[in-house]
């Protein structure tokens, strides 16, 4: 019998890297990407559908926001995407929320 997670239509991956990520609203649609990815987070999982990200402030739940992971090897190309936001909790022990969300959206940089 299979598990729960394996039930998925994409496998998750654990990971702990520092992600990049910015608030969209209808006027950063001509900002640059640096400007835009402005605060930090830690990455803890992936998939082809979406992500969780460990925030030190609160993302607003249903909003749109773009993020970068940049490898720490040249051989896996950075992932540059628009997420949606679907679910943000505050930590029960530590600091920071844990924010999901699907992706959207591939970026070009």
């Amino acid at each position: 019998m299979r598990s729960y997670d394996e039930k998925r239509d994409f496998v998750r991956v654990e990971l702990d890297s520092v992600i990049s990520y910015g608030m969209l609203d209808d006027t950063d649609e001509e900002i640059t990407v640096e400007t835009l990815l402005d605060q930090k987070a830690i990455l803890k999982n992936l998939s082809g559908r979406g992500l969780m990200f460990i925030a030190d402030n609160e993302v607003v739940k249903e909003s749109l926001i773009d993020i970068k992971v940049v490898p720490s090897n040249d051989l896996t190309r950075p992932l540059h995407a628009r997420v949606k936001v679907v679910r943000v909790i505050k930590q029960r022990h530590g600091e920071g929320y844990e924010v999901g969300g699907v992706i959207q959206s591939m970026l070009d940089d």
